[in-house]
């Protein structure tokens, strides 16, 4: 079983459930004719797929050369001191999931920090909770 079918697999049944479960890897596995660890591994590999569900709202964080350049490791650290948690982590309430994210391709007004489908450029860590409070 080739790679780009197991994460089709993956990514249309995360679109439809949300996360993939341990279960389901079993499942895509037998229905794919491979091997659990294959399906695991791909899983692992690709930071888009998720094996929990996320919060509510998601907070993605660009850490790309432009982005960092430009301070986002200072929004990382605010935002993980805010909400208590780590990039990969959802609060406690389910209500965000912090994430970074390698480049966000909006170079020209980093730093860049996208929350559900929503994207912010030249964010300063002052502007960050009036941010958070449009999705409280």
């Amino acid at each position: 079983m080739t790679e780009p079918n197991i994460l089709k697999a993956l990514l249309s049944l995360q679109e439809r459930e949300g996360a993939i479960t341990p279960a389901a890897i079993g499942g895509i596995a037998h229905q794919l004719g491979t091997t659990t660890a294959q399906v695991a591994g791909v899983l692992s590999y690709y930071p888009d797929l998720r094996d929990a569900p996320p919060g509510r709202h998601v907070i993605r964080l660009c850490m790309g050369e432009s982005c960092y350049a430009n301070g986002c490791s200072r929004l990382l650290r605010w935002v993980q001191d805010r909400l208590r948690v780590d990039a990969g982590e959802t609060t406690a309430g389910g209500k965000f999931t912090l994430e970074t994210m390698s480049c966000a391709g909006n170079c020209a007004v980093a730093p860049t920090v996208i929350i559900d489908r929503d994207l912010y450029g030249r964010v300063l860590p002052s502007q960050l909770d009036g941010l958070l409070d449009r999705y409280r």
